[in-house]
């Protein structure tokens, strides 16, 4: 296989910035963000009822080599250098697509955080040569999390059955959103 560009490790956004995880620098920081968001992570994540000291230590362990071989590439979301959330996305089902997801910690939230952060993902995504195209999934029930990709201009494209374990407030179907790369203009005149 080829070696495919990156994304950058770090992308402004203004008053936050996206970074790649810093290994087991970022630990301490890591999990007090996880701790103190799980309460309202619960009800949508499956993954928070296996949170421990270890599991945060794995995921870091594992962020950089992921990162090298293009599977995942995951942000830290920061803001006045304390960690806020986090964004991902990650391999799709099929080599030009990709996944994504993010959260924050709930005293990040209504701040339009979430949606600027995946938007500029978004738009360093579509710099990579291979990416045609992004998907975001959530539980039909996270009406938050729904709000993003329609936004973003995402297309809802399809319902499906949401893979096992279902979290605690999840119907267990995931809604499927899809935002193609842009055309781009032909002989510089835009696309109507």
């Amino acid at each position: 296989m080829a070696v495919m560009d990156r994304p950058r490790r770090i992308i402004e956004c203004g008053d936050f910035v996206l970074r790649c995880w810093r290994g087991q620098s970022d630990f301490a920081p890591a999990f007090k963000l996880i701790e103190e968001s799980l309460e309202h992570l619960r009800p949508w994540e499956s993954w928070v009822a296996r949170h421990s000291a270890q599991s945060t230590r794995d995921f870091l362990a594992t962020s950089e080599s992921k990162w090298a071989s293009g599977d995942v590439y995951n942000y830290a979301i920061a803001k006045d250098g304390t960690l806020v959330g986090m964004c991902q996305t990650y391999r799709g089902t099929e080599p030009q697509g990709r996944r994504m997801g993010y959260w924050l910690h709930p005293a990040g939230t209504g701040q339009g955080i979430a949606t600027r952060a995946t938007a500029a993902l978004v738009t360093e995504m579509f710099t990579l040569p291979e990416v045609e195209y992004l998907e975001i999934a959530h539980d039909l029930s996270n009406t938050s999390s729904a709000a993003i990709p329609r936004r973003l201009g995402f297309t809802e494209v399809r319902r499906e059955q949401g893979r096992p374990p279902t979290a605690p407030s999840g119907s267990g179907i995931d809604t499927i959103w899809r935002l193609n790369r842009p055309t781009p203009p032909v002989n510089g005149t835009p696309c109507p």
